[in-house]
């Protein structure tokens, strides 16, 4: 991890830099490989799915007999801690639910809005070296909550052509739709266009490699929406001289682990904060299971030492991190001066890691800096606002001159006589 003490303001922009890659090529084959789902369909998901999953498959959904067989490979302890975060997740954002009311702009002239869920909505479920089964309980809580009918849900399966079973558990628990075995740049290709077997979906929402991320973005110029723009994860801890630096260090290490692409960024304003959590990550790092992956995100990483908490602040909005964790002994004021974050974790317990499982706040977060104008996926992310209004007699008198008025001054003629024709009608 790079080290900066005191840095200028001139060199933030490096400080809060992500790491880059020559995208060129990888968006050329996710191209390829969208076009070749779109006209061949099944056919081309299970060909991508030999190529890239090694496995062999003759169907792509999951039959009921696997998710039966799947109940049975999770542990109870693992089933009854999987049903507690749905819980919470489930009655977090069962309190976003919309309360729309009517609203009498002028007399005679009623306004309103109403929540309608999106029909049909795909989730992506990584399922590689970290199957990511909390994602299924993150992305189809709301979406069941929100009315959404149907759910349409597609992470790879392993060689043998078996799907993750606490995947299969926890989409069970969430209720899912439909669950196919497809990964990367074909699932993507399948929820957004449709196959013989996996239903084209309005809406897609979920993590990925980057393969996946650039897919998604590929498909929302002009055939699907998505929850967001994303790339790598990230978190951002800020600390003073009361912070504990094992605890630290174990959520710098939490995040590093992700992917060689990941990035943590450590701001303090105490120097011997810094050394020890320095020697605290080295310390960590050696025991860790994925400690190769760690150490390359660690390659992206800085240690940031600061003259006061007003400059921490400013560095933190500035990097608008994925995760912004907050340690320190006046962690409720500083939490006030938040501008740019996904998902802000206070005081010294609340690790990252409560929120990416079982508190109830959602872990699918704009990343990349994107916190600037996105947050995280919510209950509205699965609804669309439809607006009403209904005119009365009453109201055509009180703004049909306004209408008029302005629809001749932007030249719009058959505008201005769509009122005309009802003030006439009224005299």
């Amino acid at each position: 991890m790079k080290i900066y003490r005191y840095p200028k303001r001139e060199e933030w922009s490096e400080i809060t830099s992500r790491p880059r890659l020559d995208l060129t090529q990888l968006n050329e084959t996710v191209s390829t490989v969208l076009n070749d789902v779109r006209q061949r369909g099944d056919e081309a998901v299970k060909e991508y799915e030999l190529k890239f999953d090694k496995a062999a498959l003759t169907s792509l959904a999951v039959s009921e007999q696997e998710l039966q067989e799947a109940e049975q490979l999770v542990s109870a302890e693992l089933k009854a801690a999987i049903e507690l975060a749905h819980k919470n997740i489930y009655q977090f954002h069962a309190a976003q639910k919309f309360e729309g009311q009517k609203v009498e702009t002028q007399p005679g002239v009623n306004c309103w809005q109403k929540s309608v869920a999106i029909e049909r909505v795909g989730l992506y479920i990584p399922g590689g070296t970290a199957p990511l089964f909390s994602t299924v309980l993150m992305l189809a809580t709301p979406a069941k909550i929100a009315g959404c009918g149907e759910i349409v849900l597609c992470t790879p399966p392993n060689r043998e052509g078996k799907v993750n079973p606490a995947i299969l558990m926890a989409a069970r628990i969430a209720g899912v739709s439909k669950i196919f075995k497809a990964g990367g740049v074909q699932a993507i290709g399948a929820m957004a266009y449709g196959t013989e077997s996996v239903p084209k979906v309005f809406k897609i929402f979920g993590p990925g490699n980057q393969y996946v991320m650039a897919a998604k973005q590929q498909v929302s110029l002009d055939e699907v929406a998505i929850d967001m723009p994303a790339g790598p994860s990230e978190v951002c801890v800020l600390a003073d001289d009361t912070a504990n630096a094992e605890f630290v260090a174990a959520d710098l290490l939490s995040q590093a682990e992700h992917g060689i692409d990941s990035q943590v960024l450590f701001v303090t304003t105490s120097e011997e904060k810094l050394q020890e959590v320095q020697q605290e990550v080295e310390r960590q790092l050696a025991l860790l299971p994925r400690q190769e992956i760690a150490k390359k995100a660690l390659d992206n990483s800085r240690l940031v030492l600061v003259n006061s908490v007003d400059e921490m602040m400013a560095l933190s909005n500035a990097y608008a991190p994925e995760h912004l964790i907050i340690q320190t002994a006046d962690y409720e004021q500083l939490a006030e001066k938040v501008i740019n974050a996904g998902s802000v974790f206070l005081g010294q317990y609340a690790c990252e890691s409560a929120g990416d499982y079982a508190s109830g706040t959602n872990h699918t977060l704009p990343t990349h800096g994107y916190a600037t104008a996105y947050n995280g996926v919510n209950l509205d992310s699965y609804c669309r606002k439809i607006t009403f209004q209904h005119l009365t007699e009453d109201g055509i008198r009180h703004i049909g001159r306004a209408v008029e008025l302005m629809a001749e001054a932007e030249q719009l003629d058959a505008h201005k006589n769509a009122m005309t024709v009802r003030i006439k009608s009224i005299k």
